[in-house]
């Protein structure tokens, strides 16, 4: 049984560490692992390898994988493996969406607090070095408190849901939207169906985009639903960058039409140097880091050995993507 290690990317942590493939193979000897840090050459392993680890294929490249059977992705989007030749077959598609999970939730609580203490404004300002006690409360929104304040949920997954624990633990009220409202979630007061996202983004201090991408998904905050939020309400995506209209967004913030954003992914990355996000002031960037962690490779380790041996035994799964929906 081979597995296959294709894992290339220009950010250095997304690649997978020498010591990955090495304790693979000593936890696993009945396994042949191969490590590929490129795809140079790919072509002759695709032919017998059984199990890929890997962000994404082309389809040309699947088609020459006739034993492939399992393919897992190191990240929580998998639009990139969702094409008609792997959807349409037999080959098991999972994700790392509970490695993700936590981190991503911490990352959205630091956003939150960001933006309601004003902190990105308060960066400027020492930069500056002014003290800026007056101009911080005059901006609007003001400061303000987190406890009491609600944070509407576009996706109840993996993310959303450890988003909805941690703001439920602060005090805040959670309402959200999922597919499937009958189904309960921790943390969350109140769950929407995906019919009633305005009324959930008119109720929201803060909006947070968990949601995966999907053709429904694609620019679902645009113009018109950034109109359905609050003055003073706070717009965060840590899922994928398609999800918003960025000029409407833009244009909301330019115009004070909602109270700031927080933007970790984006619809090109990286962020183009001329794009007009990074001059908003009411917008804070960060860049694809929500998932960053000094943790991420012992933790997709864990993953990958519990469904390894899954696997070998014949047993169900973590983390199976519904190929057809897409998540």
């Amino acid at each position: 049984m081979k597995l296959l290690i294709l894992l290339h990317h220009r950010f250095e942590l997304w690649n997978a560490p020498p010591w990955f493939a090495d304790r693979l193979e000593k936890d696993f000897p009945q396994i042949e692992v191969v490590h590929q840090a490129s795809y140079d050459g790919i072509e002759e392993h695709l032919r017998d390898v059984e199990i890929a680890i890997a962000w994404s294929l082309r389809p040309e490249q699947f088609k020459l994988a006739g034993k492939l059977r399992w393919i897992h992705s190191p990240a929580a989007a998998v639009h990139q493996l969702i094409f008609p030749e792997l959807v349409n077959s037999n080959v098991i598609l999972t994700n790392a969406r509970e490695v993700h999970g936590p981190v991503v939730a911490e990352h959205v609580v630091a956003q939150v607090f960001a933006l309601a203490k004003r902190l990105p404004s308060a960066v400027r300002l020492q930069h500056r070095h002014m003290w800026g006690q007056q101009a911080l409360w005059e901006e609007r929104p003001r400061p303000r408190e987190v406890a009491g304040a609600t944070l509407g949920l576009v996706g109840l997954g993996s993310i959303g849901r450890e988003v909805a624990k941690r703001a439920s633990a602060l005090g805040m009220r959670v309402i959200a939207v999922r597919e499937h409202p009958e189904k309960r979630s921790e943390g969350a007061d109140l769950i929407f169906g995906p019919a009633q996202l305005d009324e959930m983004l008119g109720q929201a201090d803060y909006v947070v985009l968990a949601a995966p991408l999907t053709s429904s998904t694609r620019t679902l905050i645009d113009s018109a639903r950034l109109s359905r939020m609050k003055p003073e309400a706070c717009l965060i995506n840590v899922s994928r960058g398609p999800l918003v209209d960025e000029n409407a967004l833009a244009e909301a913030l330019r115009n004070r039409r909602i109270g700031g954003a927080a933007l970790d992914v984006f619809c090109k990355e990286p962020l183009p140097s001329d794009s007009p996000l990074w001059d908003l002031d009411n917008l804070l960037i960060t860049p694809h880091t929500a998932a960053l962690t000094e943790k991420l490779w012992q933790r997709h380790y864990a993953l990958l050995a519990e469904n390894l041996r899954r696997y070998l035994a014949h047993q169900p799964l973590l983390g199976v993507v519904d190929k057809q929906k897409g998540y």
